[in-house]
């Protein structure tokens, strides 16, 4: 079994290292991340300049591939032909914070893992749900655990075509998780804000700030299950037709 891990977040991030390090209980592993951070970087994919790739050390001693390019990039070169071993399954991970309910269509976690099902190979994303305003260094040793224990059932079981995984683990250590639920992208609440300041020079420049978003707590959701003290595991498809949708749009009249 030849699993490829990768993020969003950079190749040094812990919680890329967490995940390496539970994956290789199930077989070779292979890190190709990003060399910075993506976050909130969506489905990119480099077409328009060459990608630089170099060999980096983890903290752990083992070798990573680090690239320029986005987290779509850090599946695709591998994919392509860049690693020769074949890739059986890319996992994701682990962001430090939940990708619930319209996060997914915004996460360079999930996205990665969604490149990964386009090109034919099972994907899933893991992320951890850190408690807002969190100081010091996350724990990332039961979303870890969680990673393997889904992974091994994608493995075992396998999944329908087109489908990604997306996993949210709670944080809590793993004799607190309250177990297991299989869900629905719930709705996640924004609270953006638009920030205009001026420059030195009085020219205007923004931010997109605003408080952190909450979520919809409703049962059978990604962010219910979380609220419960459950992991989430969502099935996405890559169909995004909305198909009830098209009976509307066939009655328009373009006479």
């Amino acid at each position: 079994m030849h699993i490829l891990v990768t993020n969003d977040d950079g190749v040094t991030a812990p919680g890329l290292l967490a995940l390496a390090q539970e994956m290789r209980k199930l077989g070779k592993v292979t890190v190709f991340a990003p060399d910075r951070n993506w976050s909130a970087s969506g489905h990119v994919k480099t077409m328009e300049r060459p990608l630089r790739v170099k060999e980096v050390i983890l903290a752990d001693g083992t070798t990573a591939f680090a690239s320029d390019g986005a987290p779509s990039d850090c599946v695709a070169l591998p994919l392509l032909g860049l690693i020769e071993d074949p890739i059986d399954i890319v996992v994701s991970g682990i962001n430090p914070n939940a990708n619930v309910g319209h996060d997914v269509t915004y996460s360079g976690t999930v996205t990665a893992a969604m490149e990964a099902v386009i090109a034919g190979v099972r994907g899933v994303a893991i992320s951890l749900d850190s408690p807002e305003g969190h100081k010091g260094p996350l724990d990332y040793s039961t979303a870890a655990v969680v990673g393997r224990r889904v992974v091994e059932q994608v493995i075992a079981d396998g999944l329908p075509e087109g489908v990604v995984v997306n996993v949210n683990v709670p944080y809590l250590i793993e004799s607190e998780l309250k177990g297991y639920m299989i869900t629905r992208q719930g709705l996640r609440v924004y609270r953006d804000a638009l920030d205009v300041r001026s420059d030195p020079r009085g020219k205007p420049y923004y931010w997109i700030g605003g408080e952190a978003p909450t979520g919809v707590d409703e049962p059978g959701t990604d962010f219910g299950a979380l609220r419960a003290g459950m992991v989430s595991i969502t099935p996405l498809q890559l169909d995004l037709t909305h198909h009830k949708a098209m009976d509307v749009l066939k009655k328009w009249d373009f006479k």
